[in-house]
């Protein structure tokens, strides 16, 4: 998390964002802790596609401006999730990035496991 804080110090880094919850910061890959998006590239019906793809968009609008990385998962400790990536909550103005997107329906509260987004007909 060293090299993420001193990206930020410098505000020299670009963010880039992936999906609704993951997000680099040059060559680091954060995932927002407490929140579960819809997946965009393996989308398993079109409402989860589209969910996604506002959940991308929004991400993208609340990154532009400033913001805080607290390193962490501030539910379990950890500080990297099982695919490397650097877990934190991200904070704008503060307040939580993660609960307002869950506010506004477009991911929800991380549970620990992931569950579908598509409904069964």
């Amino acid at each position: 998390m060293s090299a993420i804080s001193a990206l930020l110090l410098s505000l020299t880094a670009a963010i880039a964002v992936i999906d609704g919850d993951t997000f680099d910061v040059g060559d680091e890959r954060v995932r927002i802790a407490n929140i579960d998006a819809p997946e965009l590239h393996r989308a398993k019906c079109d409402a989860e596609k589209r969910l996604a793809e506002l959940a991308r968009k929004r991400l993208e609008e609340l990154l532009a401006g400033d913001i805080e990385i607290v390193p962490g998962d501030p539910g379990t400790g950890r500080t990297k999730d099982r695919h490397g990536r650097t877990l934190a909550t991200i904070k704008s103005g503060g307040a939580d990035i993660g609960e307002l997107m869950i506010a506004e329906g477009l991911v929800r509260p991380w549970e620990g496991k992931r569950r579908p987004w598509c409904t069964k007909d």
